[in-house]
């Protein structure tokens, strides 16, 4: 397929790029899906400025007004359903049922989900915003309010492998509270947040309210998180740019909100269900190519058991289909380009010069014509927790399994141990026979959240993690408050 040179979105106007356009390329044969814009720093700026003069009237605007604009885009979304699921699938290489169901299908569902959020509390008989009241303790005289109030302009950069999922995580919920976002979508796939652009200026957005800007260079980004018009960052991304975006945002004191990256421990205990951890772990950590930060890529499992889980996960692996993913059946498509391809069999080649044992994969598949970046499903055996392929986050289908020893609670403190023995802490799981056992083990990860017996995830659970891993929490409503600040109004 083939798109139009595509414009910036700033101000309500689509303009021409100052930088001119570069080509954004298919992951699964190279070829070109379209020409992207590159806004200059003054654009982006631009952007900021927009933002920052629309806030104050759309922070003013009744809830249902907010909610009708976010229902109708995604009316349009649900109306341009197909084309813009296979834009989705041609900038990613994502396979065809994640493009639809995990990319524009999740894109429909938060923004209906946070147009319900910005009616929540006029619905429970509260003002607008207002989540709380009551006396601020029994002996006080004073009357208190809790007030949530937008934070202002939000500049939201989102992901490359979620461009309709992770955009709307972002923009749905700040636009709900009030606030007004600059989107900087991740380089590789911006096609498709333009087109989230395009449904919201049909939907009645005001100008301003809503801006997207995009790069290949690092300038559009760095000018977002940079610019004096904006209050907050919502990043998802790696640790590494986090931690700079970070350092940007001290030195103004911008409010942030970080989704960065993961190394998931499974930790699977000897009383555990293997064939549904095999199951849950094959699933998860091929699942988009391994470009996840969910994904549960060390396990860690008791010995007794060691031997057995590799065997069953081995034979998992082997029934998963790499192909392209237009095709019925294909499981693991390509990763998001050739550089990250390199990427992801360096660190296959670094763990077997580690004294890792390739159980399974390792090797450069061929789909069709040998165009595409694709990776085999690879599982990596006989680890111990100071291998860098244990402790750094590859982002591809890659796992690692590493042993432990012990009976009773000496094993369980031992698989805690090196659960914990990360700089990440996202998302972590157990599999245990024995519910309690299970849930007692949770309780002591360093993780934002952990699956017991589960790989699935809970939409209104709030997400986030510790380390290295994050800063904040949201979906479900924890978005409202990530997206807003809380203000006390007292009176006598």
């Amino acid at each position: 397929m083939s798109q139009a040179p595509q414009k910036l979105y700033v101000g309500g106007e689509w303009v021409e790029p100052a930088g001119g356009h570069y080509e954004v390329i298919d992951p699964a044969d190279e070829s070109v899906v379209g020409l992207a814009p590159e806004a200059s720093r003054a654009q982006v700026e631009e952007a900021a400025r927009a933002a920052s003069e629309a806030f104050g009237a759309w922070s003013r605007t009744e809830p249902r007004e907010r909610a009708a604009i976010l229902d109708r885009a995604a009316d349009i979304m649900q109306r341009e359903f197909e084309p813009w699921a296979e834009l989705a699938r041609a900038e990613t290489g994502a396979p065809v049922g994640i493009a639809r169901g995990m990319q524009v299908g999740v894109g429909v569902s938060r923004f209906r989900r946070y147009a319900r959020g910005a009616l929540e509390p006029v619905e429970r008989g509260l003002p607008p915003q207002v989540t709380e009241a009551g006396p601020m303790g029994r002996a006080s005289v004073l009357g208190a309010l809790e007030v949530r109030q937008p934070v202002g302009v939000v500049t939201c950069i989102t992901s490359y492998n979620n461009p309709w999922a992770n955009p709307a995580g972002k923009v749905a919920p700040a636009l709900a509270m009030g606030n007004t976002v600059v989107v900087k979508p991740a380089p590789q796939d911006p096609l498709s947040v333009f087109k989230m652009a395009e449904a919201l200026h049909e939907a009645g957005v005001p100008a301003g309210v809503v801006n997207v800007v995009s790069g290949a260079s690092a300038e559009a980004g760095e000018a977002a998180v940079d610019s004096p018009y904006v209050d907050m960052v919502s990043f998802t991304g790696s640790t590494g740019v986090g931690q700079r975006i970070a350092e940007v945002c001290g030195r103004s004191m911008k409010r942030q909100l970080m989704e960065l990256g993961g190394k998931g421990a499974a930790v699977v205990l000897a009383d555990a269900d293997l064939d549904a951890a095999v199951l849950g772990i094959g699933t998860t950590f091929s699942f988009y190519s391994g470009q996840i930060c969910t994904a549960p890529t060390r396990v860690i499992v008791h010995r007794s058991v060691y031997a057995e889980l590799v065997e069953k996960l081995t034979g998992y692996l082997a029934f998963m289909k790499v192909g392209d993913p237009r095709e019925r059946g294909t499981v693991v498509g390509p990763v998001i380009s050739a550089a990250h391809r390199d990427r992801v069999e360096s660190y296959v080649e670094l763990g077997r010069k580690e004294g890792a044992r390739i159980a399974y994969g390792g090797e450069r598949p061929v789909v069709g014509d040998g165009r595409g970046f694709y990776v085999a499903p690879t599982l990596l055996v006989d680890c111990t927790s100071d291998m860098r392929v244990v402790r750094e986050e590859i982002f591809g289908p890659v796992v690692v399994v590493v042993p432990f020893d012990g009976e009773g609670q000496e094993a369980e403190d031992e698989a805690v141990r090196l659960a914990n023995d990360s700089d990440f802490g996202l998302l972590s799981y157990v599999w245990s026979g024995d519910a309690a056992r299970a849930f007692r083990v949770a309780r002591r990860l360093r993780a934002g959240g952990v699956g017991v017996n589960t790989i699935g995830r809970n939409m209104e659970a709030p997400f986030g993690g510790f380390k290295r891993s994050g800063v904040g929490r949201d979906v479900g409503s924890y978005a409202l408050h990530a997206y807003s600040e809380i203000q006390s109004i007292v009176w006598a």
